[in-house]
């Protein structure tokens, strides 16, 4: 071997140990709560081509997540719709150091498809009394953080013992929303995120007022079981971006009033 052959092979060696360091060339494993579907995809997308790592994305309710993840589900990174249950895996010893971090702030919506013609933008909660509802769809509030602020919202606007004989309830928010879509439901209490996606923006959407119910903090975390932790802290401080936080603003996320939003840098296809 010459010596300008051993040189390029000790800088290759170099530049593979820096991208390994880096988190890059890598695969990890992303638990993430529903609502995120569409925003998260994008995220993902954008990663991916920044650092050539691959992000398989399994999307569900958090509190089935909470867990499958306390039982040693594989996850590298965990990203709930409730704080709660990434603070209850930091108690249980199960996060990563300084990986608890607040990353928006959910909205819910009422959705309906257009045809139906509900004028949600001026009935509010008064559609949901419309003869024509039989079905109303949300998330199961025993383990889904939007069917917890669901349920919230209606009690605190007094129509929730009139139309709760009408109430079915998906496994997740994203569910509930197909059931929605596919007319198994009339309308739907929805994640704002859902409501402005590609698949169910020509719908109706009335935006429920956020002090109708507590704020759903939204959280992530790096699992202490995490195969590969470059990996999933690139991961997790990706989302702290720019990139990413201007995404889940044009999908309805808010954020902290103490805490800046960037600029969005969604492109349109």
């Amino acid at each position: 071997m010459t010596y300008i052959s051993k040189i390029l092979g000790v800088a290759a060696l170099l530049i593979m140990g820096s991208a390994v360091a880096r988190g890059q060339g890598a695969q990890i494993s992303v638990a993430a709560a529903a609502d995120l579907t569409f925003a998260l995809n994008e995220i993902a997308k954008e990663y991916e081509s920044q650092t050539h790592n691959k992000v398989k994305i399994v999307y569900g309710s958090s509190g089935n997540f909470f867990s499958q993840i306390q039982n040693g589900a594989p996850f590298d990174v965990f990203l709930s719709a409730d704080l709660e249950y990434p603070r209850k895996l930091q108690a249980a010893g199960l996060v990563e150091s300084g990986t608890l971090y607040r990353y928006a702030i959910g909205e819910i919506a009422l959705w309906c498809p257009a045809n139906l013609s509900l004028d949600l933008k001026n009935k509010h909660w008064n559609a949901l009394k419309d003869p024509r509802v039989q079905k109303i769809a949300m998330a199961n509030p025993a383990h889904a953080p939007y069917g917890r602020a669901a349920l919230e919202a209606l009690q605190k606007s007094g129509i929730y013992s009139q139309i709760q004989p009408k109430l079915v309830y998906g496994e997740n928010i994203s569910q509930a929303a197909q059931f929605v879509q596919s007319g198994n439901a009339q309308i739907g209490i929805v994640a704002l995120s859902l409501a402005l996606s590609p698949a169910m923006k020509s719908g109706e959407t009335w935006e429920i007022p956020g002090d109708m119910h507590e704020p759903i903090e939204q959280a992530v975390v790096v699992l202490k079981r995490t195969k590969d932790k470059p990996a999933a802290r690139s991961f997790f401080n990706f989302l702290k971006g720019d990139s990413a936080r201007g995404i889940l603003v044009d999908y309805g996320f808010t954020f902290p009033a103490h805490a800046p939003v960037a600029p969005s840098t969604r492109r349109e296809p």
